[in-house]
């Protein structure tokens, strides 16, 4: 592979790779990590890609692969994690064009078959037909996981909406006391 394709590819393919990565792993370290390995990966094996579409599936594909086997080794299962996102983790991921995103942090909470489904039709504009193919699903498998992952979301964020106007109702009783 030529120097000036691969910079092609990492600089086309970078942020979505580190972005796809993220929502599998929730942590940052791991999703850089597994964006390496993915460009390893692709020096390594040099694919023939037939269009752009293609080229792109290939990288989402195994970054989730990568995920995948990183979340199943052995050094991640013996190693203490992080259930959920920090909140201090949340500032050093950025998704470039949005600056704070309930729902995406709602979709990262998600079973993984929700989250991949929705995080490709909503944040990277894939259709149906190739999240599918991406995936390796069924189109209906896909229209099913979007319409119970949006009902998820939904309940998510209804759910952080009452904690947020509990402790607003909670301040002030203590303020109307205190005065």
């Amino acid at each position: 592979m030529e120097k000036e394709q691969f910079e092609y590819y990492f600089k086309e393919y970078h942020s979505l790779v580190l972005r796809v990565a993220f929502t599998e792993t929730k942590s940052r370290a791991d999703a850089e990590d597994i964006l390496q390995e993915v460009f390893l990966k692709l020096l390594r094996y040099r694919p023939k890609f037939e269009n752009a579409e293609h080229e792109k599936a290939w990288i989402i594909r195994a970054t989730v692969n990568l995920c995948k086997d990183f979340l199943k080794s052995k050094w991640n299962n013996s190693t203490v994690g992080i259930d959920e996102i920090s909140e201090s983790e949340k500032p050093y991921f950025k998704v470039p064009y949005l600056e704070q995103d309930e729902t995406l942090w709602a979709v990262l909470e998600l079973k993984e078959r929700y989250r991949q489904t929705l995080y490709l039709f909503y944040y990277e504009d894939y259709s149906i037909k190739e999240i599918a193919r991406t995936l390796g699903l069924p189109e209906n498998t896909v229209k099913t996981n979007l319409k119970r992952g949006r009902e998820a979301v939904k309940k998510i964020l209804e759910r952080k909406k009452v904690e947020v106007e509990g402790k607003d109702d909670s301040k002030r009783n203590y303020r109307k006391n205190f005065l």
